[in-house]
């Protein structure tokens, strides 16, 4: 006896079997009873429902479990992605699946040529020798409907002739569409360290920055489309990300300093700290964002890299809320590292370059110490064996005195100071009438280069004071006069412009000189500056006789 619970079971009765009326009773007692008078019934309302029993002949049991069996395979050949397909010699398809019939006509046409070659080609290759590739692979495009690669198998009969040609095909418009836009950030990323030397040695480094956006713009806008950029490079020294190209960005949005910290500097410093890009697909609500772009609504950081390490991030916003996907996230990163490569190249990364400078140099001495060692070792063997032949000697102890200079001079070039090139005698050779008793204020939140520059003017004469900030500079300003002011740009409670104008309502005609270590001026002081009878820029590093030869030609103009 079946338990209670087969009241609720689902039943399909195929046909009509004998003693039907009994049967039919029965299974009425034991749940709900479907109906089928035809195999072919039968496996279509199989495909729709589920079912706890069938009833049926075991001819037809055989027969429904094949239809059933093949009603899977093609459910699930119709369920991937691929369009698949059988086509006989004469081209014609004779099945596919639903994929396949999605293509538009051009495409499945393209096909079935593909497949009518495939067969033409099997029979000559099954009648002049065994194959050896089973398949074949074509690719074509059509400017409507993208780019698709097939692949076309030959189905042999047992007598090894072919029979049909079995083709499976990709759309790959989007892969292709991907490597498209790499290949073209590859493109604007050589375009960007493509950079023609006599160009740019005529230009300075503002100039230069101004070029580099320029080709940043032209080379990423249309692969990005964004409606802002920023880029910010990390100073070893204090950790700041300072500001050295920007597009789009408001006035005050320039003036926030950012630390490579990841928490309470945006997400420029978040992505600094970690080396991770960060997409912010709603500007509104990230807590990690902070204004920049008017009416910004999404953005993507990526880190700027030199040999895996992070010297600064790139960052873009778009007034479309998530305008950036993971796509543009890859070409962003492959692109920064180019605006890296370049900025380096540019000489614009002085923090990097000041921290990597006397590592390179290091590495230089551990791979020549031993050679040079061994050379001064053989050279003074050798001048010990040739007593007597003094020309000889004389020879080797030239070539000794230049080991030992090739190994000082490389020691002392690991000693180089930041953001200042060269150094000079702590006294004048010959006096200097222009720079004698001169009172010069320098100010510079760097201690190296301030104390670098008095030390030097000093030996020339002149009489220096120093200020660590800007508004340390303007209360020297206000109490003693005089004869030029050389001011960094960028420097805490007061910047180079506000020393600058300072100086300029005390003294109309004090000469002024505004140094800065990247180039880009985020406050736009040597705009102004210039405009207002700014004597020069110096920028940084800097050597020694660019350094006099500005104060010089600043004090006789003055």
């Amino acid at each position: 006896m079946l338990s209670s619970k087969t009241d609720h079971l689902k039943i399909l009765v195929l046909g009509h079997p004998v003693g039907e009326e009994d049967i039919s009773r029965w299974l009425g007692e034991q749940g709900a009873v479907a109906r089928a008078d035809t195999v072919e019934a039968a496996a279509k309302v199989l495909r729709g429902e589920s079912f706890d029993w069938v009833i049926c002949s075991g001819a037809d049991l055989a027969r429904l479990r094949d239809m059933t069996v093949s009603a899977q395979a093609t459910a699930i050949v119709d369920s991937i992605n691929q369009g698949v397909c059988l086509v006989n010699g004469k081209g014609d398809i004779v099945w596919c699946n639903a994929r396949m019939s999605a293509f538009a006509v051009p495409v499945r046409e393209r096909v079935q040529r593909c497949c009518e070659d495939t067969y033409r080609w099997a029979e000559v290759e099954t009648q002049a020798t065994t194959l050896t590739t089973r398949s074949r692979r074509f690719s074509f495009s059509f400017p409507d409907h993208g780019h698709f690669e097939v692949t076309c198998t030959p189905v042999f009969d047992v007598h090894g002739r072919p029979i049909q040609v079995a083709a499976v095909v990709w759309d790959v418009s989007y892969s292709r569409r991907l490597q498209d836009k790499i290949d073209a950030i590859d493109r604007a990323g050589r375009e960007l360290v493509g950079l023609d030397v006599d160009q740019f040695s005529k230009l300075d480094t503002q100039d230069r920055l101004a070029l580099l956006e320029q080709k940043i713009l032209r080379s990423t806008k249309e692969l990005l489309h964004f409606d802002n950029f920023e880029i910010r490079v990390l100073n070893r020294r204090s950790n700041r990300l300072d500001l050295v190209l920007a597009s789009g960005m408001p006035a005050d949005a320039e003036h926030v300093e950012l630390y490579a910290v990841p928490e309470g500097n945006g997400i420029c410093g978040y992505v600094a700290s970690r080396g991770q890009s960060y997409i912010c697909p709603d500007a509104t609500c990230d807590p990690r964002y902070l204004p920049g772009l008017t009416n910004a609504q999404s953005s993507l950081t990526v880190p700027l890299r030199i040999h895996d390490r992070v010297v600064g991030v790139a960052n873009f916003e778009s007034t479309r809320q998530s305008a950036f996907s993971e796509d543009d996230r890859q070409f962003a990163e492959i692109f920064g590292r180019y605006v890296a490569l370049a900025l380096h190249i540019l000489e614009l990364l002085v923090s990097e370059r000041q921290a990597t400078t006397g590592q390179v140099f290091r590495n230089v001495m551990s791979e020549i110490t031993s050679p040079l060692n061994s050379i001064l070792t053989e050279a003074e063997t050798v001048i010990e064996d040739y007593i007597g032949h003094d020309d000889v000697r004389r020879r080797v102890r030239n070539i000794s005195e230049l080991a030992v200079r090739i190994r000082e001079t490389n020691r002392a070039c690991t000693q180089t100071k930041a953001g200042f090139i060269g150094v000079a005698p702590a006294k004048p050779r010959v006096a200097d009438p222009i720079l004698q008793g001169k009172r010069i204020l320098v100010a510079d939140d760097e201690e190296t280069i301030r104390e670098t520059v008095r030390d030097v003017l000093a030996g020339y004469g002149c009489v220096v004071s120093i200020a660590r900030d800007g508004a340390e500079a303007v209360e020297l300003l206000t109490a003693d006069p005089f004869d030029l002011v050389l001011s960094d740009i960028r420097m805490p409670l007061k910047n180079g412009y506000e020393v600058f104008a300072a100086a300029k309502a005390l003294n109309p005609k004090i000469p002024v000189i505004l140094a800065t270590g990247f180039g880009y001026d985020p406050s736009h002081s040597i705009v102004r500056a210039r405009r207002e009878g700014l004597a020069a820029v110096l920028f940084k590093p800097f050597k020694v006789d660019q350094l006099l030869q500005e104060i010089r030609s600043a004090l006789q103009v003055g």
